[in-house]
């Protein structure tokens, strides 16, 4: 096992993560992302120059800068030299189309952007809409052969010209806003949750401890480095000054190479990523002994995944669960302790995990008893951004995060969810909400109600379904509507399936009752139709 130089604490943020491996690991390899490897030493003094660039442009505490582009070192270096400079970082779903991206930008006031060249084409169609963005550096991609020509500002100048100046050292204080990341809500819009450099650090070193990363792991992951379960996946590992092999993109047959050529101790996905590489050609060939662990979450799966995956991986298969909003993980499996199947875990060291009834008032059920899972403690979000209705309504006035899902707990403290008091589909790890597709369908002319419901999928865990009731005359096709949304909507978001109904479900005072909309008889209906491979 390698022997770390100095035993120093890391402090209370996560800008501080880097620097701490760095003082105890300078040589070791870090990060490897396609082609390039990079030491804790180097990703040390690459932030540092970042985070100098930024102060010399006037950009340090409190300012924000958003990140928008594919897993890459870059995005990596950037994030923690944002941290570094004493700003706000805003990691932002590289999936969002153009006005979504817009709203983010403005809603939470970004000063600056950090944009991937394949994601370019997208900020240039709305530059006009985001002046409150003073400059866009930009990502060098191999995939795109070519350099910025829309003036943003190349990575490698940003680099050059922090690369003199002294490192910059931001103490910031544990409550004080790390980052702002933006989940959808229920109103169709989304919202910011502000997380503190406690959560975000915390959240990291409880991952680290109940998953017993060490120097020796070598993480290989495809999870969004924009999303808190790929952050903490990333984070924690660097913080026990282990290896992270970081891929762009998920593919099935990269993924399983990876883990066998790199001799990875840990594989870290979503149960769409372990279904696609268990249907592999590639899968009853390839040697996954040297996995330890592998940890999965976002959403059910079928535990005869996990039994065909752990045929061929050794390790235990860590099931976590967690929310932007808890800055990642809110509760996991330690790899040492028995398993309990179908279980989310037990709650992190110092985070108080417990089942409130589902009618919102503030006691605790028994075990075994349904109820909503509530959080409270260190990694609890600040609040949502500029929303503090929202903020009012997942908060309770003593501090318990109402999660909306429905859970219940067993006399050993694991946790086990059941089901989601609000109408989130989670599909292939993506939280989509209902509202948010009907305000796109909804604007359509030739659209006179509409409703989106999940149904479940054997790979991506649910799909959106709309269900669509037409305006008089009206000759819409479900190809229409599909193409409509393209424009307004990530594609993990949009539906996979429309159906065309002559009414929708409703209360007896007109309220719209979604858990009824898969019972709607539409067989009769010939617009129904599968997309293809989905």
């Amino acid at each position: 096992m390698t022997e770390p130089s100095s035993r120093a604490v890391p402090a209370v943020g996560p800008g501080q993560i880097i620097p701490y491996a760095a003082t105890r690991y300078p040589d070791k390899i870090a990060l490897i992302n396609d082609e390039t490897s990079l030491t804790y030493r180097q990703l040390d003094r690459m932030s540092d120059s970042v985070a100098a660039a930024l102060r010399a442009r006037g950009i340090g505490t409190g300012a924000v800068c958003s990140l928008y582009g594919q897993n890459s070192w870059q995005w990596i270096v950037t994030y923690h030299g944002i941290l570094k400079a004493g700003a706000v970082a805003n990691p932002i779903n590289v999936m969002l189309t153009g006005p979504e991206l817009a709203f983010v930008l403005a809603d939470c006031s970004s000063q600056v952007l950090f944009a991937g060249a394949l994601q370019a084409a997208t900020v240039e169609a709305i530059r006009t809409e985001i002046p409150g963005v003073e400059v866009v550096y930009r990502f060098d991609d191999a995939e795109t052969n070519a350099g910025p020509e829309d003036g943003s500002v190349p990575f490698a100048e940003l680099l050059a010209v922090g690369a003199d100046t002294a490192p910059v050292v931001s103490n910031p204080g544990a409550r004080d806003l790390c980052s702002i990341a933006y989940t959808s809500g229920t109103t169709g819009h989304p919202k910011g949750a502000m997380q503190s450099h406690e959560s975000v650090l915390l959240n990291c070193a409880l991952t680290a401890t109940m998953h017993g990363r060490n120097a020796d792991d070598i993480v290989v992951t495809a999870l969004p480095a924009a999303h808190v379960y790929g952050n903490v996946a990333i984070n924690s590992t660097f913080l026990a000054g282990g290896t992270v092999i970081l891929m762009k993109r998920f593919d099935a047959s990269a993924a399983l190479r990876l883990i066998e050529r790199h001799h990875a101790t840990m594989f870290e996905g979503v149960p769409a990523m372990y279904s696609m590489m268990t249907g592999h050609s590639d899968f009853d060939t390839t040697d996954l002994s040297s996995l330890r662990a592998s940890t999965i979450g976002g959403q059910t799966f079928a535990p005869a995944l996990i039994d065909r995956w752990q045929g061929r991986a050794p390790g235990p298969v860590l099931e976590l669960w967690g929310m932007t909003e808890l800055s990642g993980l809110g509760t996991t499996h330690a790899v040492f302790a028995p398993p309990s199947l179908g279980s989310i875990g037990v709650s992190l060291p110092g985070l108080d995990v417990r089942i409130g009834p589902l009618d919102g008032t503030e006691e605790q059920v028994p075990s075994g008893e349904h109820g909503e899972l509530q959080v409270r403690g260190p990694l609890v979000m600040l609040g949502y951004h500029g929303r503090p209705d929202a903020t009012a309504e997942a908060l309770t006035t003593d501090g318990w995060l109402r999660t909306g899902d429905v859970a219940y707990a067993d006399d050993t403290g694991h946790f086990f969810i059941v089901d989601r008091l609000k109408d989130m589909i989670v599909t292939a790890g993506y939280n989509v909400y209902p509202a948010e597709i009907e305000r796109v369908i909804g604007s359509h002319p030739e659209v006179e109600l509409v409703a989106v419901g999940g149904l479940p999928d054997p790979v991506k865990g649910e799909i959106a379904v709309a269900y669509v009731v037409l305006a008089a005359g009206s000759t819409l096709s479900e190809p229409d509507v599909l193409e409509y949304c393209r424009d307004y909507l990530a594609a993990y978001k949009r539906p996979r399936k429309v159906i065309f109904v002559d009414s929708l479900p409703t209360t007896s005072s007109g309220k719209l009752m979604r858990r009824k909309l898969a019972e709607l008889k539409v067989d009769a209906f010939d617009s129904e139709v599968v997309l293809p491979g989905q």
